[in-house]
């Protein structure tokens, strides 16, 4: 019964079970007859045993026991190519758990974190991330990017500090491409190294989105250079919000009504509580540097609802000219950081990809890091990005 479970096939077979309600464990030994021939694993030739290896793997568990497979791995000495061992059917080279087990693990770490799916199993994490590292390593090596033409980066943060990892994502499809460590212009060689790898062509990316970043600018140029850039406008929103809340620390010093009214003056009002809305409303009409910048950032905002390139730059210009005047330090420093990344900026017009899927993929990576208390590694880091944004497909065994 156990060897059909298994799917064993001639000459192995299960010799014998061990089972122990106190240990609540269950232990198959899987053995061959003496005399068996197997296949050398070079040329497949049929080869006598030359010696074996005892080896152990986990196995799915036998209703609440934990179960394990044993067998005397053989060794072949083939005439060609001398000594090799055979390759067992239930688990791969140099795992010590099953395959069965194995899909059980990629299943389970997709949907949980893996100090968690260690936990539920009993095993170590260290374990469960080898495993993990090597299906990605796998999947990854089967992936197409032949057809990509629009791609997005940004950093994220591994550890606190300045521990980056670099994400790649495919705009269209909206998975992730490439990961790798830091964020300077070296991570653009890296992906390009690694889109030629899989089938893709540098001088076929059109579109790329990022922030404003010297080192990314300095990488895409060089190593994309047929790729026209957008200035993220999250990013560039992002820098406006920053001048606003500048604008208001300063004034909090001389007007205290504005201490702790942050939020108010950064979310957008249909996402503002009813005692904030009231509180914003009591604050706007006044005679403040903090709502005037206020209502810069909203007009900021809204230029960015128009298509049209010409009239977006007009519009751009007027806010720019409105911003010089207002004579805020914080809001005069972005006019000058768009006067120096105007062609990217406008580009926003024309290509309408902005790194909106980068930002959700970077908060869906933040969740799951801080649910599973870090991930030790930036080599584990890296291999959740691919196992929750890869859109990889594992061939598990069922």
């Amino acid at each position: 019964m156990f060897s059909i479970a298994l799917g064993l096939v001639p000459p192995w077979l299960v010799d014998r079970v061990s089972f122990s309600v106190e240990e609540k464990r269950l232990d198959l030994q899987i053995d061959f007859p003496r005399g068996s021939r197997f296949a050398c694993p070079v040329c497949g030739r049929e080869c006598p045993v030359h010696d074996t290896v005892e080896s152990q793997w986990r196995h799915l568990d036998f209703f609440q026991h934990a179960a394990y497979l044993h067998a005397r791995v053989p060794r072949v000495r083939c005439p060609d190519h001398g000594v090799h061992q055979v390759p067992v059917p239930w688990a791969r080279e140099g795992s010590g758990f099953t395959l069965l087990f194995e899909a059980l693990l990629m299943t389970l770490v997709r949907e949980m974190p893996v100090r968690t799916v260690a936990r539920l199993v009993q095993e170590h994490d260290t374990r469960l991330w080898r495993v993990i590292d090597h299906y990605v390593t796998k999947a990854r090596q089967r992936v197409d990017m032949a057809g990509v033409r629009a791609v997005g980066l940004d950093e994220t943060s591994n550890r606190r500090g300045h521990d980056y990892i670099t994400l790649f994502v495919d705009l269209s499809a909206k998975r992730l491409l490439f990961a790798t460590s830091g964020k300077d212009a070296h991570t653009a060689q890296a992906f390009v190294k690694d889109l030629q790898a899989h089938g893709g062509d540098p001088k076929a990316i059109a579109e790329v989105s990022m922030d404003l970043s010297p080192a990314f600018q300095k990488g895409v140029t060089e190593h994309l250079s047929k790729a026209r850039i957008t200035f993220d406008r999250f990013h560039l929103m992002k820098l406006v919000n920053e001048a606003v809340d500048q604008v208001r620390r300063v004034e909090a010093l001389s007007q205290p009504d504005l201490k702790k009214t942050r939020w108010i003056w950064l979310k957008n009002p249909d996402h503002l509580k009813a005692t904030q809305r009231e509180q914003l409303d009591g604050l706007k009409d006044r005679n403040l540097k903090t709502a005037l910048a206020y209502r810069m950032r909203l007009t900021f905002q809204e230029i960015f609802t128009v298509q049209n390139r010409h009239q977006g730059a007009s519009l751009l210009k007027a806010w720019m000219e409105l911003a010089k005047e207002s004579e805020l330090p914080s809001m005069v420093k972005v006019v000058y950081t768009i006067m120096n990344h105007w062609d990217g900026i406008l580009r926003w017009f024309e290509s309408h990809i902005t790194n909106g899927i980068l930002e959700g993929f970077n908060g869906l990576l933040q969740s799951a890091k801080s649910k599973a208390q870090g991930y030790r590694t930036r080599k584990n880091f890296i291999n959740m990005a691919y196992l929750i944004l890869g859109k990889l497909d594992f061939q598990l065994p069922t």
